[in-house]
């Protein structure tokens, strides 16, 4: 267990296309998830951001994802997979750990269905929609093991501000506006 630092835009290391992992029940594999626990902990208690990260966000190249969702189990997705998409998109704002200063609004998917497995190396589906953000934020984490970012989905670059923009103008507006600093609904 450590907190690890964050890959930040950049890196070439976000970049990359992340490989299967063969064993999802490895000791390895569940040290990470521990990892990118604690890691995206520390960056909630500190920031009051982070919903989800990616393995390779701390330099990992596995096909690995962790997700703390308000009020619900920690949840590791091991080898993800988009199987589905809706025709029909929605645009969010959106910004990430590896570059917390910048905000910007993107377009997903409104709704997918996800395959993974988890740390027993069991398979399960999930059917992801706007209920929690959910569709979005796995999106955002799953685009990470492709080596693609917020900032490759843009749809305005007029969109682009800085962290203090943002929380000045239009977080009270956003699906993640917070209380304050390290409330359960910060994003990722």
């Amino acid at each position: 267990m450590a907190i690890r630092t964050i890959l930040q835009l950049g890196d070439p290391g976000l970049r990359e296309v992340a490989k299967k992992v063969n064993d999802s029940a490895a000791a390895e594999i569940r040290a990470l998830v521990e990892d990118l626990s604690d890691t995206l902990a520390y960056w909630r208690k500190t920031t009051g951001y982070g919903r989800g990260i990616a393995a390779p966000q701390l330099g990992v190249n596995l096909r690995v994802i962790f997700l703390r969702l308000p009020g619900e189990p920690a949840w590791p997705l091991v080898n993800p997979e988009i199987t589905w998409c809706s025709e029909e998109k929605i645009v969010v704002w959106d910004a990430c750990l590896s570059f917390l200063s910048i905000f910007m609004q993107v377009e997903r998917h409104r709704e997918i269905t996800v395959q993974y497995q988890d740390l027993r190396g069991e398979r399960h589906e999930v059917r992801a929609n706007e209920e929690r953000n959910l569709s979005e934020l796995l999106q955002h984490e799953i685009d990470h093991l492709d080596g693609i970012l917020a900032v490759d989905r843009i749809t305005d670059i007029r969109t682009m501000c800085t962290r203090e923009e943002f929380e000045k103008r239009y977080r009270a507006w956003s699906p993640y506006a917070l209380a304050a600093v390290g409330n359960e609904t910060s994003k990722q």
